[in-house]
């Protein structure tokens, strides 16, 4: 029996967190959901987007699935994300995406992994005025050699267990030749040590270019924490937007799963949230917990449900809303 902490969140979470629920119960997925809050839910309960209770019971059970949260503005409220990230070393993140034949795009076959360290770069905070007046701002980035060390193994770990073929990191060296430059020279170290695995890098804005034209020719991508991010949504957009594709957050201990896409407060409640993304998340724990059929079952029924638009949602074409969308899913994976 799998034990879960889950955190439904803000806006449409708690639609899509019922949708991953019962589609989970329709496939007999053996699992435990432990309920806890974080962000507005949060802090209408205990004054804070996270919780001790919450953190408490991630730091029991190791393993948490997340839906989107909405950190409050102003008051001094710290980012759910980027705390949870620091607080259990989440120090990789892993963002799929791949072609869906049933999703429309101007682009067909795309399937690339991107792995972003998830702890470091510019996302440590450390932000300070320059003068009194504040005109002038200074932001410090970090990159270290074993976080480096950390993401570029996990990236050619995955290549490897999964038959990927090539690895591509991305820098910016050419300009910030100390911080990028270390991960840069940490990445051909390492895959020194694989060369059964195609390796290259290629500058940041490079990449970019390369990813709108001629996206294919990727596989597994690494990189720092800001441009995974950025990366991360383009690669999403590649495939039909962050509504269709899945993340988890791994460290050595613990591991968090969650929607990226925004709580989209304007359509809560309203049966117009697409699930998939959440779906595809929760599938990615089952895999992490060994439950890999049940997962490969689900991303298949998944995938069957999308070809049928009458109960998909708005937002890629369909007529349908959240509810008949899980429930086709649901009766697929049922079969």
């Amino acid at each position: 029996m799998h034990q879960v902490v889950l955190i439904p969140g803000d806006g449409i979470g708690q639609e899509i967190t019922e949708s991953v629920k019962a589609v989970f119960s329709a496939a007999k997925v053996k699992i435990n959901w432990i309920d806890a809050v974080a962000g507005m839910a949060g802090v209408d309960q205990y004054d804070d987007p996270l919780p001790e209770e919450t953190l408490d019971l991630i730091k029991l059970y190791k393993i948490a699935l997340k839906g989107p949260l909405t950190t409050p503005v102003g008051g001094g409220f710290r980012s759910v994300n980027v705390t949870l990230r620091k607080a259990f070393d989440l120090y990789c993140n892993i963002r799929p995406a791949f072609s869906i034949a049933s999703v429309p795009t101007p682009f067909t076959l795309v399937d690339m992994v991107m792995f972003r360290e998830n702890t470091q770069g510019l996302y440590i905070g450390q932000e300070r005025w320059l003068n009194d007046e504040q005109t002038i701002a200074e932001s410090k980035a970090v990159i270290s050699r074993n976080a480096s060390e950390k993401i570029i193994r996990a990236a050619f770990e995955y290549a490897k267990l999964h038959n990927r073929k090539k690895v591509t990191l991305v820098h910016k060296a050419n300009i910030l030749k100390l911080t990028t430059g270390l991960f840069l020279q940490v990445g051909k170290e390492i895959a020194a040590l694989y060369p059964d695995i195609q390796f290259e890098d290629l500058i940041v804005d490079n990449m970019a270019m390369q990813m709108v034209i001629r996206p294919q020719r990727f596989d597994v991508v690494v990189t720092t924490n800001l441009f995974g991010d950025i990366l991360s949504d383009l690669a999403s957009g590649l495939v039909g937007g962050l509504g269709v594709t899945g993340s988890a957050n791994i460290g050595t201990d613990y591991a968090i799963f969650e929607a990226v896409h925004g709580s989209a407060p304007d359509i809560a409640g309203q049966g117009k949230a697409n699930p998939t993304a959440f779906l595809f998340s929760a599938c990615m724990m089952l895999d992490y917990l060994g439950d890999a059929e049940k997962a490969e079952k689900i991303r298949q029924a998944i995938l069957k449900a999308l070809e049928n638009k009458s109960v998909c949602t708005g937002d890629i074409g369909g007529k349908g809303t959240t509810s008949t969308f899980t429930g086709e899913v649901c009766r697929l994976v049922g079969k």
